[in-house]
């Protein structure tokens, strides 16, 4: 009797887990529609299911435990293709895909209103909120982005993107100055100075060569109290592309319009490259004080005004 109750138990016993392995067998094939790109919040194993669930997948408690045996998947957007898996391939896919980004990019001479108005379009960001947190975040009014490619997460917010951008320029304005003055008393409104000089460098140089002369007629206007009278100056903000004008220059009362302020503007007037930055830092050594536009899309310098009107004279445009 008793070995027949044991035969029993040990035969239902059989039946229960071959049947929970082909419940788990047929669990595990049912399909899981892939919609593609998909966000994932941060938080537990459960939390993430609970999303998932919420937003059409039909997942379950069950699937909670096989991620926990398989991996946490990353929080972020990441990359999903869109087909129908069975349920392993689809958890599998959470826990091992890559992130899904994004890449913006800031060009040397552009202003921070044209480049927030830009990736907001392009991310479906706010403007406003983005130069909020910007504000709130640099210790530039202008400049405080370097110009570069970079790489972010999809579906990024204002915030995080701003402390992102804003800690990664931080960083390579020190390494930046440190290596070109070769001193540590880096301090943001020194650097400040620079950058406004670097901005309008980077706003009239013909080119990376140009930089440290043009550098050089900024600081001996300076040094002798002349008006830099310099029309890149006025492509600030907003008026980034827009030609300068006597109406302009007549009409505009910013320190930006340096027709009619002596001395360098209040803050930079665009963002700028390393090279501007390295000849604000480091300009060449010379006597010019003049130069404008040349037909070849360079400049010619002047160390007087008589010459400057024959360069004037001779390649037929306006100039400084």
């Amino acid at each position: 009797m008793i070995k027949k109750f044991f035969l029993f138990i040990i035969n239902g016993l059989f039946n229960l887990t071959i049947l929970a392995i082909v419940s788990a067998v047929f669990y595990l094939n049912l399909p899981v529609e892939s919609k593609g790109t998909i966000e994932i919040p941060k938080g537990s194993v459960g939390k993430i299911i609970r999303y998932l669930t919420n937003k059409g997948y039909n997942l379950s408690i069950i699937d909670r435990y096989i991620l926990l045996a398989i991996g946490t998947p990353k929080s972020g957007w990441i990359n999903m293709p869109k087909a129908k898996m069975n349920r392993v391939e689809f958890l599998t896919y959470l826990t091992n895909a890559r992130y899904s980004i994004d890449k913006i990019k800031l060009i040397p001479g552009e202003t921070l209103y044209i480049f927030f108005n830009n990736i907001a379009k392009e991310l479906n960001l706010d403007a406003q909120k983005l130069w909020h947190n910007y504000k709130n975040l640099s210790p530039y009014q202008e400049g405080g982005i370097y110009p570069d490619t970079y790489h972010i997460p999809k579906g990024i917010k204002e915030k995080k993107l701003i402390e992102f951008l804003v800690r990664e320029s931080n960083k390579k304005y020190q390494k930046i100055y440190s290596k070109y003055t070769k001193g540590n008393d880096f301090n943001t409104t020194t650097f400040n100075t620079i950058l406004t000089i670097a901005s309008i460098i980077q706003k009239e140089a013909g080119d990376n060569q140009e930089m440290p002369i043009v550098a050089s007629v900024i600081y001996n206007r300076i040094s002798k109290n002349m008006p830099l009278q310099m029309d890149g100056t006025l492509n600030y903000g907003k008026y980034s592309h827009i030609k300068i004008t006597p109406k302009r220059i007549k009409e505009d009362n910013t320190t930006f319009n340096t027709y009619r302020h002596k001395g360098i503007p209040n803050y930079p007037v665009a963002s700028t490259s390393i090279e501007a930055i390295k000849s604000a830092i480091n300009p060449s050594v010379t006597k010019y004080l003049y130069f404008m536009k040349n037909s070849k899309g360079g400049h010619d310098f002047a160390t007087s005004y008589r010459k400057h009107k024959r360069n004037i004279k001779k390649s037929r445009v306006g100039g400084l």
